[in-house]
């Protein structure tokens, strides 16, 4: 494909067949085509509308890479000779121009014969372009560079032999201005000088479209190509396809682990900034969960594979970059439906502005110069490229960021958002809770972590874990039976205990001695958990937990509090814990006692006052309400129902991540903006120029290849974004 004309063309023959919906996209070379089974029905399509293609097979892009290597080396070769030729070509009519005394006889056919393969070899990537458009009764802006070079070194040869055109002193030789008598009619120039910038566009607008999606195939370039598979002792390196689940491999220094799976032997420093822009490497040891594509630092570790194929993470973040891709714009729609019909219009004009011209008494030359001049400028190559190459390198650039951007309609969403909402319970504190307070006698500890030993609940975990730092002896409990919901409770030293919250005392009329009520009232005004411990159904104790803070919560909040946005946390917790969270986090505002099904309610009220909401969240009582916020921010250690609804996945474990992907969401926005104003800005004001006789038929045509260049450097810029990070003392860093 040469254009976004092309790929529309596609993907109506696409559609064409019964059931099939297809999206092809331009900036990537890549046609998704869903409800066909059989691939090849669909190449056939393809090829009918004068085009070839591949299947592509998993994330097997060899075929593309080579199909782009040959269009580039191609472009070049062409670009080489055109350039080699065009310029003695317009030396000797400059030359011969400006001094008409040195033209000897038949330095027209000089002039020719050098133009000439310019014209037809170096040119025919654009010919070949706009014949194929022709069979099928379409144009492309192939058309209109091809015609503009048709046109001018047909007018050249036309004036060589028949002797058409008269001297005039609004001739277009390289400038402006008058020209020799016998050089102004001669177009060769032109059609050397057109052809040679067309190429010169084409090959750097290729290069810097295969650059762009470079960034997204790093992704894949991730993977492990091999694995050392370990059976019965013995370490065999096999092809990373063979890998199953449960299978135990063995990662040296220095080489990428090959799937997401669980340490069973060793503890090392694990590189993850390359999937996850984390730049400190993770301390793993036995038991502690490993990603694929990740690699180990400083010393050998062995992993049982947990997931493999298409189910590792970085397999589901490099299908979700390229669904994203695949996902068009209602602009870039937009923009699709103007070429259309833009080309054929543009055709209309030139015909109309050569005939105006004409008629208005202007020298045939010079009418058909400025023709040829609106037909060159007017190509709409950076309006196809404005949108794809940026939303390409954006969402290319955020998974590199650990920021998984899943179409355009995010994209769009960030540019209004002016609330933040954060989950705190497992997105802005740790998820692990520990014992803030213990009160009542001195055996309610012990007690507690007897009935609790063994179990994998958090709260458990951490009464466990209290313990065993405090150094408590921990009798055996018998006869354990768990309370759903509310506790659980045991047998310890031929006593009934019990570890439950305040619901279940409540239910069973139960009351707390003052000592252990007031205990429950500091750990409420906290925020803290409480689980309160009887012993025969009489209460003798209290043990508070609580799910503390991430240590980067508070950064966090400043980094979205300085891109001007207000931030809200939602909290299941007393009015007065939220107001110490708020306190702490420096947050805007809070909602507290907030039930999971109210969650979505909430972000509906903060909508209905006018605010355009961003809802982060992990779990599955969060799928809800980042579906109804305007902007979803999935944590990536959430639930699978919490990443679909999501609209932003992030995969870094750091919070800084929040600020990142929105900010990054802006910036990619805020660059196809731009992108769409310059290409729309470009054609408006330089078609009247070009009509007016102001413009010079080389000049428009450097112009037109610049344009699409610009816009896919511009876009390229997004490369550079770098994560944003708050200083103690609150300043922003930018870090690579």
């Amino acid at each position: 494909m040469t254009c976004a004309a092309c790929a529309n063309r596609i993907e109506k023959k696409l559609r064409k067949i019964d059931g099939v919906t297809a999206t092809v996209n331009y900036a990537t070379n890549r046609a998704t085509v869903v409800g066909i089974d059989d691939a090849a029905t669909a190449i056939a399509a393809v090829e009918k509308a004068g085009y070839g293609a591949h299947e592509r097979v998993a994330d097997d892009d060899m075929w593309s890479r080579r199909a782009t290597e040959a269009h580039i080396s191609s472009l070049r070769r062409r670009l080489i000779v055109a350039a080699a030729l065009a310029v003695p070509l317009m030396d000797i009519t400059i030359v011969l121009a400006l001094a008409p005394h040195l033209r000897f006889p038949g330095w027209e056919l000089v002039c020719l014969v050098l133009a000439l393969p310019i014209v037809t070899w170096c040119a025919w990537p654009f010919h070949k372009a706009t014949f194929r458009n022709l069979r099928h009764g379409a144009v492309s802006m192939d058309t209109l560079v091809s015609l503009g070079i048709i046109a001018s070194f047909g007018w050249a040869v036309a004036t060589l032999l028949f002797g058409l055109g008269e001297a005039s002193d609004k001739g277009f030789w390289l400038g402006f201005g008058a020209t020799p008598e016998g050089a102004n009619s001669v177009y060769l120039d032109v059609a050397a000088g057109m052809t040679t910038f067309q190429l010169a566009g084409r090959y750097f607008e290729t290069r810097s479209r295969r650059k762009a999606g470079d960034v997204l195939g790093a992704l894949h370039a991730l993977a492990a190509t091999s694995v050392r598979l370990l059976r019965d002792g013995v370490e065999t390196v096999v092809p990373v396809a063979q890998l199953q689940q449960g299978d135990t491999f063995v990662v040296l220094p220095g080489e990428t682990i090959a799937t997401d799976g669980v340490v069973t032997a060793g503890a090392a420093a694990v590189d993850q900034s390359m999937l996850t822009g984390e730049p400190v490497p993770a301390s793993v040891r036995v038991g502690d969960q490993v990603t694929g594509g990740t690699v180990s630092t400083d010393a050998r570790l062995e992993v049982r594979a947990t997931a493999v194929g298409a189910h590792t993470q970085l397999a589901q973040m490099a299908a979700l970059t390229e669904d994203a891709q695949a996902r068009k714009s209602q602009v870039q729609r937009l923009v699709d439906r103007i070429i259309t019909w833009f080309v054929p219009t543009i055709i209309g004009i030139a015909v109309l502005t050569t005939v105006g011209w004409a008629l208005a008494g202007a020298p045939l030359q010079q009418a058909y110069g400025i023709g040829i001049a609106v037909l060159i400028i007017a190509c709409p190559c950076s309006l196809g490229l404005a949108t794809p190459t940026a939303l390409m390198v954006g969402i290319g650039r955020g998974a590199t960021l650990g920021v998984l951007i899943k179409g355009h309609d995010a994209l769009e969403a960030s540019g209004a958002i002016t609330t933040v909402v954060l989950d705190k319970t497992g997105t802005l504190t740790t998820g692990r809770m520990t014992v803030a307070e213990v009160a009542g006698s001195d055996s309610s500890l012990a007690l507690a972590a007897a009935v609790e030993k063994g179990s994998e609940h958090s709260i458990a975990r951490a009464i466990d874990a209290e313990a065993e730092a405090r150094g408590v002896d921990v009798r055996d409990a018998t006869d354990y039976r768990a309370l759903p919901g509310l506790g659980a409770s045991a047998v310890v030293d031929g006593r009934d205990v019990v570890i439950a919250n305040r619901a279940y005392f409540a239910a069973e009329g139960v009351d707390l001695p003052a000592d252990l009520q007031q205990a429950v009232d500091r750990a409420a005004d906290r925020g803290d958990s409480v689980s309160i411990v009887s012993v025969d159904g009489a209460p003798v104790g209290v043990v508070a937990l609580a799910d503390t803070l991430k240590p980067d919560a508070r950064q966090a909040i400043a980094a979205l509090k300085a891109q001007g946005l207000r931030t809200v946390v939602l909290t299941g917790d007393s009015q007065a814990a939220g107001r110490r969270i708020a306190a702490e986090l420096g947050v805007d505002d809070v909602m507290a006692e907030v039930l999971p099904a109210q969650k979505a309610e909430e972000i509906r009220r903060l909508q209905e006052c006018g605010e355009c909401v961003a809802m982060v969240g992990d779990g599955i009582n969060d799928a809800i309400a980042l579906a109804t916020a305007d902007l979803g921010l999935g944590v990536v250690n959430g639930t699978d129902i919490a990443l679909k609804a999501a609209d932003i996945i992030l995969v870094r474990d750091d919070l800084s991540v929040i600020a990142d992907a929105v900010g990054l969401s802006r910036r990619t926005l805020k660059t196809i903006k731009v992108n769409l104003v310059w290409a729309f800005a470009y054609n408006m004001a330089a078609v009247p120029i070009a009509a007016a006789g102001l413009l010079n038929p080389l000049i428009a045509a450097g112009a037109m290849a610049l344009s699409s260049v610009l816009v896919v450097q511009n876009s390229l810029r997004l490369q550079n974004y770098g994560t944003r990070r708050t200083s103690p003392d609150e300043d922003f860093e930018l870090i690579g």
